[in-house]
């Protein structure tokens, strides 16, 4: 069914009367989830709300990504590489919600759609890939230039697979039109989402009877929410509210996340490099770990954190860079969001580090989806957001060339420097295994020298779950949550 936009209930009794009303299918009890961040592009597969719904287990992929990164089947079974191309062999008997079997023109559509895309996917950053069946379940995708990481790049929740019925001539619906256990059966804008256990599921069927969801961009907001039995499972706890939650209701996971300074280095003061190593030599991220953070974050080395342990094992001290020049009183903006409530709190306190320093310092904070497009068309001198670094392909290569690039999509710092493009195109164009993360540190240490990118910390997820809840997803990759063996007691 079409998704549908209504008014925003209140938070009081919002879940309550459908945490133990069944679906159609079974009269499973329901799961009622708070979510930090409401959809920014009506639940578009080809943004981030893509996340959302692999989270939900309603969109799916050709492939999985385990534990280690490693690519395992999902609506493919198998997979093979013959120089430039790979072929896909797609799992049978696969049915959309809407009724429709899967085969090979219905993803060939969906990447088609994908690759076309403006902006498109982060994942494909770079890459140019003709994809075309090869049968009614095979799956043909030629690139441009060898891929190694072709697998990985179609495990991304932006390369969801959809039923013909979500395409329309510009947006994308995700309602009705997955594979997973769960069915989208309505949208609320903003506010809310409901979803159905799905019977026909070809994995089986799901625990659960369904989702019932809730975005609730204040943190003290969603930890309340578990505290009064009014959610099931809430995302990112905030730190301040976790010691009021009982120990067993709260899971810290260390994340691929790490919280960055970015500084301009196209246009405004931070485009003197001496300025950025001013910068980087007044931050004193240890206190920021220890005050806003009360310890339950990890003081960064680099821009990859220790959920990539090799990434320590491999990393050098950083050499060259620029000297750090007087600030003098240069006026600075630091831009960064509400929705991660550290976020200001650590805006705080780099104002008055670099105030101390000698720059003059202002902030804007505003809730993400306000904010995003001006830190993307470079109106901030500094800004501070907390990013997945595997978030796409379990391999942090993607996020480097999206963020720090000369055509990078995420490329908030305006970086444009020639050594850390060659980096970067060297450390993706390597084949997976220690060679390619040697390039990949070779990458994050040109990126580094420029100062362009100070990293400050790695971040620890913390995830909330009422004490009858069994099976929710604690993910690093922050792409599953609610999975075919998640329920409610």
């Amino acid at each position: 069914m079409s998704a549908t936009v209504v008014a925003a209930p209140a938070l009081s009794g919002c879940f309550a009367s459908s945490a133990t009303s069944g679906s159609a299918g079974g009269g499973d009890k329901r799961i009622r989830v708070a979510m930090m961040q409401p959809p920014r592009s009506g639940l578009s597969p080809l943004s981030d709300d893509a996340f959302k719904l692999s989270r939900w287990s309603t969109a799916e992929t050709l492939v999985r990504l385990d534990a280690d990164g490693d690519a395992r089947p999902m609506l493919a079974t198998k997979w093979r590489q013959n120089g430039r191309t790979w072929t896909f062999d797609l799992r049978e008997g696969v049915t959309f919600h809407d009724g429709t079997k899967l085969t090979s023109a219905d993803v060939v559509r969906s990447l088609q759609r994908a690759a076309g895309a403006a902006p498109k996917p982060r994942i494909l950053d770079g890459v140019e890939m003709d994809v075309a069946a090869d049968g009614a379940h095979t799956v043909r995708i030629t690139t441009d230039d060898v891929d190694p990481l072709v697998p990985q790049r179609l495990s991304s929740p932006q390369l969801s697979i959809l039923a013909a019925k979500a395409y329309g001539k510009k947006a994308v619906n995700p309602a009705g039109a997955g594979t997973g256990p769960f069915v989208l059966t309505e949208s609320g804008g903003t506010s809310y989402a409901t979803l159905d256990q799905y019977e026909d599921y070809w994995g089986g069927r799901a625990k659960a009877g369904g989702i019932d969801v809730k975005y609730i961009p204040d943190g003290t907001a969603r930890a309340a929410a578990l505290r009064s039995g009014e959610a099931d499972i809430v995302e990112a706890i905030p730190v301040a509210q976790a010691s009021l939650l009982d120990e067993n209701q709260i899971t810290e996971v260390p994340m691929p996340r790490t919280n960055t300074l970015y500084l301009n280095a196209e246009s405004g003061p931070f485009r003197k490099a001496g300025l950025r190593a001013a910068a980087r030599e007044a931050i004193d991220a240890r206190s920021i770990v220890k005050g806003v953070y009360e310890g339950r974050a990890d003081v960064a080395k680099g821009l990859l954190g220790p959920a990539l342990p090799w990434a320590d094992t491999l990393r050098a001290e950083v050499t060259g860079r620029a000297r750090a020049a007087d600030p003098d009183g240069a006026q600075i903006t630091i831009g960064t969001f509400t929705d991660r409530a550290e976020l200001p709190e650590v805006a705080a306190v780099l104002q008055q580090q670099l105030q101390k320093a000698g720059f003059t310092v202002k902030l804007e904070i505003r809730e993400y989806a306000n904010i995003e497009a001006d830190a993307l068309e470079g109106k901030f001198d500094a800004f501070i957001l907390s990013r997945a670094t595997i978030l796409d392909s379990g391999d942090p290569a993607a996020y480097l060339y999206s963020d720090f690039a000369s055509d990078g999509s995420f490329n908030i710092a305006r970086l444009a420097d020639a050594g850390v493009d060659t980096a970067l195109d060297k450390a993706s164009g390597t084949p997976a295994g220690d060679k390619r993360r040697h390039g990949i540190i070779d990458a994050e240490a040109a990126v580094l020298k420029t100062d362009a990118a100070i990293p400050l910390l790695h971040e620890r997820v913390i995830q909330g779950d009422a004490t009858n809840v069994v099976g929710s997803v604690k993910d690093p990759r922050e792409r599953e949550l609610i999975g075919l063996d998640t329920y409610v007691k």
